[in-house]
This record gives C-alpha cells, structure tokens and sequence, in this order.
C-alpha cells in the first residue's frame, strides 16, 4: 500500500476515535435527560391521581355537622315563637289541603289526595 494512502487511513481512524468519545457522550447526555423528562412526568401524574383521589375522596365524606346553637330564649318567648310557628304551619296544611281539593284535575298523573283526620285539631 502507498504512503500516501496509509496516512489518509491513519488520519481517517484518529479523527474517528477523537469524535468517538464525544458523540458517546453526548448521546449519554441525551439519554441521561429523555430518562429524568420521563421520570419527572411520570411524578406528575402520579401526584396528579393522588389529588384528584383526595378531591374525590373529600367529596365522598359526608359535611361534618356543626353542633346546633342553644338559643338563650325566656319561657315566654319560647312559648311565643312555638305559637306563632304552630299558626304558620296549620296555615301551611290549610292552603295545601285546599290547593289539592280545589284543582285535582291540574295534575292527572298524582296520587289521590289523602283524606283530611276525622276530628283532629288543625293548631297542633
């Protein structure tokens, strides 16, 4: 072989064995970073199902119910709102009873109205 083509080769070999470790590098590089791109999404949607779990789970419990408050209330005024609710609601059953007897043709598809109790009071 020819000088002049073995110096060709030996130079062709040099410069792919300087260019060798620097391409290795830089695909490791680029490994290196697909992996943590990966990794970093797959954190993400996993910290994403954990709330949206959580969310559900909060809106599965039922609301914690508050205490009632205890009205400071006089035997009086007790006695009085008791009356005045008593009168609301008989007043409540009256226009319903006469609502449901005065139109039952409005609506075909409900129940026959119940029959008002024989002799009871109206202002219990």
């Amino acid at each position: 072989m020819k000088i002049k083509g073995l110096k060709k080769k030996i130079r062709r070999l040099e410069k792919r064995l300087r260019e060798g470790p620097q391409k290795l590098a830089n695909l490791q590089r680029r490994l290196e970073a697909a992996e943590a791109a990966q990794a970093l999404n797959a954190a993400r949607k996993s910290a994403a199902r954990t709330a949206a779990a959580l969310i559900a789970e909060a809106r599965k419990k039922p609301p914690v119910k508050r205490a009632k408050r205890k009205l400071n209330l006089s035997p009086e005024r007790r006695a009085q709102l008791s009356a005045a609710m008593k009168a609301r609601w008989a007043a409540k059953r009256a226009a319903e009873a006469n609502a449901k007897t005065a139109s039952p043709a409005q609506d075909f598809r409900s129940e026959p109205s119940p029959q008002p109790p024989q002799g009871g009071d109206a202002s219990v």
